[in-house]
């Protein structure tokens, strides 16, 4: 198996599930154990977002709050892999934004690949990616210029004990991201690394 990212040959894994790419140190899940699209779709059918829940509002602030820092009105937005409960969308619209949806399994209209993107956000999606490569150069080349790649996802820290750790126990993550990581991603795509927080990271198209 080669690495999703960057192609880099996982040779051995270092545990039953998970390869370390010694290239751009993600940790990749084996294709073997990969969900396929109906018993995936059938998995996020189950997660309670609700729009009107004041928890979900809460869990998805950090993204809301960095583009309402970042980002004026008069700017176009896509909410990449929003799932059945778009709340982050439904929060930004309340203050006059205009944001496009979509997810494959939900919101599946693919027009948004016509269109050039002021900044697009990804909340607990990144994680979820079969082909980070091609998710990343799609979404790098419907970004404009000096835009905003705005991400929410749980970067591994190689202080944490990583076979115990919750979030390579969610069975539908199959891609896990590091600060090295984005890192490599930043350099390789024309990114400069605005945040890199453990749980979030904003990206700016060069």
């Amino acid at each position: 198996m080669n690495c999703t990212l960057c192609h880099t040959k996982l040779i051995e894994k270092i545990d039953a599930e998970y390869y370390n790419c010694p290239t751009c140190d993600a940790y990749v899940k084996d294709e073997l154990l990969w969900f396929n699209a109906a018993n995936e779709k059938k998995h996020y059918e189950q997660h309670n977002n609700d729009i009107n829940d004041i928890g979900y509002q809460n869990f998805t602030a950090p993204v809301t709050n960095t583009i309402l820092d970042l980002c004026t009105i008069d700017m176009l937005g896509l909410d990449y892999g929003c799932g059945k409960g778009p709340v982050i969308t439904e929060q930004l619209k309340k203050k006059g934004y205009s944001v496009d949806l979509y997810d494959p399994y939900f919101y599946a209209d693919e027009s948004y690949l016509t269109k050039q993107y002021d900044f697009i956000f990804s909340c607990e999606v990144f994680e979820h990616f079969y082909t980070p490569l091609k998710e990343i150069q799609k979404l790098h080349g419907i970004l404009k210029q000096g835009g905003f790649l705005i991400i929410k996802t749980h970067l591994f820290n190689h202080q944490t004990d990583f076979k115990n750790w919750y979030y390579r126990k969610d069975l539908t993550h199959v891609f896990i991201f590091t600060f090295k990581t984005f890192a490599y991603i930043a350099a390789t795509f024309g990114f400069n690394v605005i945040t890199l927080d453990e749980k979030l990271i904003v990206l700016k198209k060069l």
